[in-house]
């Protein structure tokens, strides 16, 4: 079995990662995907439960086995961070806090074939329509501002789509346990996909 996260592995040579580094470069990528397997340094599949359509369109061969997607226009509609945070040991485990902007962050590496990595979070912005806002704004209990608020009682909104980035790592120390053991049972668990 070649658990392709384990750098003690016979041909696995991870993507390093340096996780709480306050510059993305210094960090490194988050690599999830299976172009080049040895690369691999998180468990798990880029865009989660997705990734078992993509292999059932790679098995139909209704997609190129090379395919990488076209990432023009992903990137998010507004500035989120860094925060001090994001470079504090410990304090962020369980997602990429730069996972919404790989395609800018590493996008030379990207364009070159070095890399191939997908983002982690989806930034949008939106309109929600909520009744109970509509009716404030109708009987003059909130004022619309144009900004979050419009005339017709929509709410602007900037919202995020975040999948799961476990630095294993950081989750063994914060459950008090081996990383070698939470990984092994991580695979016993999920049916050796991890």
């Amino acid at each position: 079995i070649k658990l392709t996260t384990h750098p003690s592995q016979f041909d696995v040579e991870p993507e390093p990662i340096r996780w709480a580094k306050a510059d993305p470069h210094e960090r490194g990528p988050v690599v999830a995907t299976v172009t080049h397997p040895g690369r691999r340094n998180a468990v798990g599949a880029h865009s989660g439960t997705y990734s078992v359509y993509r292999a059932v369109a790679l098995a139909a061969h209704a997609s190129p086995a090379g395919f990488r997607p076209d990432f023009t226009n992903t990137l998010p509609p507004c500035q989120i961070g860094p925060h001090p945070a994001w470079s504090k040991p410990g304090a962020i485990v369980s997602l990429d806090p730069w996972g919404h902007l790989p395609q800018e962050i590493f996008a030379k590496r990207m364009a070159s074939g070095e890399l191939d990595v997908r983002p982690t979070i989806s930034v949008t912005r939106s309109h929600l329509d909520l009744p109970e806002i509509k009716e404030a704004v109708s009987v003059g209990r909130l004022t619309p501002d144009a900004k979050f608020l419009m005339a017709d009682g929509a709410v602007v909104t900037t919202k995020a789509a975040i999948e799961p980035v476990w630095h294993l790592p950081g989750v063994a120390r914060r459950f008090g346990v081996e990383e070698s053991h939470l990984r092994r049972v991580l695979y016993e668990h999920t049916g050796g996909m991890f």
